[in-house]
């Protein structure tokens, strides 16, 4: 199950998923997103609180709290600005496409891929890049947009993953099995 191809499988159809879910609803997946942020905010608040009393030593205490304090606002201003929040999620979401499409990019050249391999990581890393810039010039687009953005980049990116998994099933099935598969 947690072989590399199958990941990439799971990981590939996960983000097919979650495209077409963007595409068909962008303002309910936007609305997720800020409750998502907001929950996440809340629960780091709790643990951060629960990790200050953990502590012996005075300075982590305070320093725990004000992390807890600190997510805790940030869980408050998601649920009553929502807008706000879908604009930073869009610069968030920006950032992590920008990291993670030079990081495909920079890998596909790292790693002893084939030709078809290399060429489905250079594309999903450029179809990041290319959100990343698309969101970086225009951060008002709205949050319906972006979901639409993001689903559409996701639909992109999962096919291009499902067919990164299925050629790497494909050499390690035609790979002596004594021989270990280059990675």
């Amino acid at each position: 199950m947690f072989s590399s191809p199958n990941v990439l499988l799971w990981r590939g159809l996960l983000a097919v998923i979650l495209g077409v879910v963007s595409v068909a609803w962008p303002g309910i997946t936007v609305g997720a997103f800020v409750i998502l942020f907001a929950v996440y905010a809340f629960m780091t608040a709790a643990t951060d609180s629960a990790r200050a009393f953990a502590s012996d030593r005075v300075g982590p205490v305070v320093g725990w709290l004000l992390l807890a304090l600190l997510s805790l606002a940030a869980g408050v201003v998601a649920l009553a600005w929502p807008g706000i929040t879908a604009l930073a999620l869009t610069i968030w979401v920006a950032a992590w496409a920008l990291t993670t499409g030079a990081m495909e990019i920079a890998l596909a050249f790292q790693r002893g891929e084939s030709a078809g391999e290399r060429t489905l990581f250079l594309l999903s890393g450029a179809v990041a890049i290319l959100l990343a810039f698309s969101l970086f010039v225009r951060p008002d687009i709205g949050a319906a947009s972006l979901a639409t953005v993001f689903g559409l980049f996701s639909l992109v990116y999962g096919v291009s993953v499902v067919f990164a998994s299925f050629e790497e099933r494909r050499l390690r099935s035609n790979t002596n099995p004594r021989e270990p598969v280059r990675a």
